[in-house]
C-alpha cells in the first residue's frame, strides 16, 4: 500500500509593507472667523515603502503655499501640527509628536555655538545616553563623511556657512532617521557650494536608503535632486501634481549643462510660473539617463 504524501502547505504571503508616509484630504487653518488662513487644503499622497530604495521627494511652489507647513506637519511640530482635518500618518501609524524616525535640517543650521564640530554632531547620541568614546569615535566617523576632516575641534564660529550645514547633515544623520526632512537647507549657500552639498545629499542619501523630503525654491535643484516632484500651488496651499524624474547619475554641475535638464527646468518653471493645472510627465524626462 502506497504511502499517502499530505498536500504541502503554501507559504504564507509576506506582509504588505506600511507606506512610509501618507497624506489623506490633510488641511490646515491658522487662526479662526474672519481673519481664519488657509495653509494647505486637501492635500492628498502616498510615499510607499520599497524594499532597499529610498526616495527623494523635492517640494516646490509659490511663496505662501504651504511647502513648509506640510514638512513641519510631517515633523509634528507646533503650531503647524496638527492638521485641522485630515489624517497624517508615518509607517502605518497616525503621528502624534515628534519621533526619533524623522529628522529636520533647515537653513538656520541650529548648531551650539559653545560645542565643537564633533561635539554637535555628537549631541543627539548623548541624549541618548550613548558612551562617551562611542558617540566622538561615530561623530568623527560622520565628519569624515561629509568633508569635515581637520575641522573636528573647530566652534560653529570659525565655519563657513556650508561647512555649518555639514555639521547639520551629519548631527541629524548620525541618529539614523528614517525619514530626513529638510527645509531650504541649501538656501543661504552661494551657488558652488550649494552643488557641492546636492551631491553630497546624493551620497548620504544612496548609503542611508531613507526618505528625503525637501522644500526648495530652486527649479534645478528640485529636478536634480528629486526622484518625485511635488507642485503646489498658493492661495489656498493644495498639491498641483506629482511628477515622476529618474535619479541623477552625474554630479549637478554636468547635469545642468545637458539641453534636456534645460528643457525639464523650464517647463517646470513656466508651470510654476503660471499655476498651471497638472500638465503631466515634464518634457525631456525620458532622455535623463
Amino acid at each position: 500500500m502506497e504511502a499517502t504524501v499530505p498536500p504541502s502547505t503554501p507559504a504564507p504571503a509576506p506582509a504588505a509593507r506600511p507606506h512610509v508616509v501618507v497624506f489623506e484630504k490633510v488641511t490646515k487653518t491658522f487662526g479662526g472667523g474672519p481673519h481664519a488662513k488657509v495653509a494647505i487644503q486637501d492635500v492628498s499622497f502616498v510615499v510607499e515603502d520599497l524594499p532597499d530604495i529610498g526616495e527623494l521627494v523635492a517640494i516646490v511652489g509659490p511663496s505662501g503655499c504651504g511647502k513648509s507647513t506640510l514638512l513641519r506637519m510631517l515633523a509634528a511640530l507646533r503650531p503647524h501640527f496638527p492638521p485641522t482635518s485630515g489624517e497624517v500618518k508615518v509607517f502605518g501609524k497616525s503621528i502624534e509628536r515628534p519621533g526619533a524616525d524623522r529628522g529636520m535640517v533647515d537653513q538656520k543650521y541650529s548648531l551650539m555655538p559653545h560645542l565643537t564640530v564633533v561635539g554637535n554632531i555628537a549631541f543627539g547620541l548623548r541624549l541618548r545616553g550613548v558612551s562617551r568614546k562611542e558617540r566622538r569615535d561615530r561623530a568623527r566617523d560622520w565628519a569624515k563623511k561629509v568633508g569635515l576632516e581637520g575641522a573636528e575641534e573647530k566652534y560653529p564660529s570659525e565655519l563657513s556657512g556650508g561647512m555649518q550645514q555639514r555639521v547639520s547633515i551629519a548631527a541629524t544623520l548620525i541618529l539614523e532617521p528614517k525619514i530626513l526632512l529638510m527645509d531650504e537647507p541649501f538656501g543661504a549657500l552661494d551657488p558652488k557650494i550649494r552643488m557641492q552639498m546636492q551631491e553630497l545629499l546624493i551620497q548620504l542619501w544612496k548609503e542611508q536608503e531613507s526618505t528625503v523630503f525637501i522644500v526648495t525654491h530652486s527649479v534645478e535643484e528640485a529636478v536634480y535632486l528629486g526622484d518625485r516632484v511635488l507642485r503646489m500651488g498658493a492661495r489656498p496651499g493644495r498639491l498641483v501634481e506629482e511628477l515622476k524624474l529618474p535619479r541623477p547619475d552625474e554630479p549637478p554641475e554636468v547635469m545642468r549643462k545637458k539641453p534636456w535638464f534645460t528643457e525639464l527646468t523650464q517647463e517646470l518653471l513656466r508651470r510654476l510660473e503660471t499655476d498651471a493645472p497638472a500638465s503631466g510627465a515634464l518634457p525631456g524626462s525620458e532622455k535623463w539617463r
